[in-house]
């Protein structure tokens, strides 16, 4: 079976996968990339450079005579002054090579197939330099295969005063020095008159209609690239550049590069055809989601819920199949729950206008007693304020009304310092979790510290809110937290012990509170929260009974959408490890 054979009759494995993810670069122009088609445009590469994608052909001539040819173009070139002599390169170590060589190739590096060169920022304070007609490239300009243009220019005066070499075209861009070396390495070809900033090399070839084919070998080999030619633990990833550039690389002899490139290019689009084909289902998909779940949001009570509900469930199987669909049920699930159409009400339960006043008493009672102290009353929800209608028994109140008036919504500490041995446990946003936190905090602070901010030491028991930069997010303290305390970016909720803690936990998960957290959201150095505007949120309170038979219905259903979420990452698994099998066979 042929590599080209082996892609085609598999295409439900890379289909199939359906996370979603936004993505640039290797000419997809920023569309939606699905993780499967992306593991398939990785395959094709790999099986290019190794020789796998297309037929060897007897009658090609040898690489061994293209590397001759060069060596006497890059002669010429010297003779001519047009390059420098360069030092005498060592021939490329075959024990170095990433993958063998199939019949016909070679062993070689890119130093043997052309020059380096490199780039500089010209001064920025020599307006002259800028805003000209030369496009100047920098690693933000490196999403697509090819340049035909930068977000900066330079002038004439940048070129010839200011240092920089003005490339021509068909040579390659490589990333030298940036964050994304994490992830990819990126690689160009200009396609205009360019210069580039010192974060690039370029490769100008000898012969340049190789361009092509070394943007695709270096695409091919990324993963050998990235594990042993970065430099990691520094502070910007780099790329080792003396090691890049003797590194020995299979070359294919020039008829076979060109064959390969053809085939890369026809698979590549046959790629984007099928990336654009899922994507417009997906998004069919997600817009009937929406327009579903939407009308069981809109139901009238929670019998119209579950008539709604019924007709979903008939079809789960086909409704639920992405991670986003399946979060996007909990948050109707969540949304109905506070909207008290998840479950009926009951005539006999204590109306929650009757658990605000016992509320208010017990406030009351802390102020006579001289426990708290007298706090101004909030004005009473108005009717602009009330997004939605709520059942008979429910009320609109304060979110600062239903938190233990003992235990007022406060920040943490502002400045931790150092870590302290034998210290305070600190909690941090990192820290956070619903279900599963942590026993212990890694950070400590001193007790010094800690005494300045003893109205937010925990209890164990407490939600706990990020109110600084990822805004919304929530945990909940366990017991082994108790003396602990908490930072700058937290703040502290303890809920009155009048209303159920669980409620109150999942109301803070809904997107109706999200939301709201995040329009109230100001940003100074990082989005920042106002606990004003969480004590003030309005809130909706259903009868303590009846809180209860939410909570016990919500954790049914989100139960459901767990097992479904499960089931979706088993079959992705499978999915996985055929695709892998495949990837086996066709590189082996």
């Amino acid at each position: 079976m042929s590599a080209h054979e082996l892609i085609t009759d598999h295409l439900d494995l890379w289909t199939g996968a359906v996370t979603q993810k936004r993505s640039g670069g290797r000419g997809n122009n920023g569309k939606i990339e699905l993780t499967g088609i992306k593991k398939l445009r990785e395959l094709i590469l790999e099986l290019a450079v190794r020789g796998k994608l297309v037929e060897q052909d007897p009658n090609d001539e040898p690489a061994s005579m293209l590397l001759e040819r060069i060596a006497e173009e890059k002669a010429r070139l010297v003779k001519e002054g047009k390059i420098k002599k360069p030092k005498k390169l060592p021939e490329a170590a075959l024990n170095d090579l990433p993958a063998p060589l199939p019949r016909g190739w070679v062993a070689v590096t890119l130093s043997h197939l052309g020059v380096f060169g490199g780039g500089k920022t010209p001064s920025k304070s020599k307006d002259e330099f800028w805003n000209g007609d030369i496009p100047w490239v920098t690693p933000k300009d490196m999403k697509f295969a090819e340049i035909t243009d930068t977000e900066d220019h330079v002038t004439d005066a940048a070129t010839a005063s200011g240092g920089l070499e003005l490339l021509p075209q068909s040579a390659v861009l490589f990333v030298v020095r940036s964050g994304i070396l994490r992830r990819i390495f990126p690689t160009a070809i200009t396609r205009t008159q360019c210069t580039i900033n010192q974060d690039l090399k370029a490769l100008q070839l000898f012969k340049p209609n190789m361009a092509r084919y070394i943007q695709i070998m270096s695409w091919g080999f990324e993963g050998f690239i990235l594990t042993n030619l970065t430099k990691t633990g520094t502070t910007v990833e780099s790329l080792k550049f003396s090691d890049f550039a003797s590194q020995a690389f299979p070359l294919p002899p020039l008829d076979e590069q060109h064959r390969i490139v053809e085939k890369v290019d026809e698979l590549m689009a046959l790629c984007d055809r099928l990336e654009q084909q899922v994507g417009d289902q997906l998004e069919a998909h997600e817009v009937l989601v929406d327009t579903l779940l939407d009308a069981l949001t809109r139901s009238a009570d929670a019998a119209k819920v579950g008539e709604n509900w019924a007709r979903i469930a008939e079809h789960f199987d086909t409704l639920f199949t992405t991670e986003a669909s399946i979060d996007k049920l909990k948050q109707a699930i969540l949304q109905l729950a506070v909207m008290g159409r998840l479950v009926e009400q009951d005539p006999n339960d204590e109306p929650a206008c009757v658990l605000l006043e016992r509320i208010a008493e017990e406030k009351a009672r802390l102020v006579k007693e001289g426990k708290i102290k007298r706090t101004k009353k909030l004005s009473d929800v108005s009717e602009d304020e009330m997004p939605f209608d709520l059942p008979t028994g429910w009320a609109w109140t304060h979110f600062e009304s239903i938190v233990d008036p003992k235990f007022t919504i406060s920040y943490g500490v502002l400045v931790p310092g150092p870590d302290t041995e034998n210290g305070v446990p600190f909690v941090r946003v990192a820290d956070l979790s619903v279900r599963n936190p942590s026993e212990y905090p890694e950070k400590t602070i001193s007790h010094e510290v800690d005494k300045k901010f003893s109205k937010t030491r925990l209890h164990g028991g407490e939600i706990l809110l990020c109110v600084v930069g990822s805004i919304g997010k929530l945990g909940i303290a366990p017991s082994s937290w108790k003396g602990a305390n908490i930072a700058r970016a937290i703040c502290r909720i303890m809920p009155t012990k009048l209303v159920s803690k669980n409620y109150i936990l999942m109301l803070l998960q809904t997107e109706f509170m999200q939301d709201r957290f995040g329009k109230d959201t100001r940003t100074l150095a990082q989005p920042t929260l106002n606990i004003g505007l969480i004590r003030s949120a309005t809130t909706p309170l259903p009868p303590y009974d009846e809180q209860q038979r939410i909570i016990e219905k919500v954790d049914e259903l989100i139960a459901l959408c767990d097992q479904l979420k499960a089931r979706l990452g088993e079959a992705g698994e499978t999915r996985t490890h055929l695709a892998e099998a495949v990837v086996e066979q066709a590189v082996s």
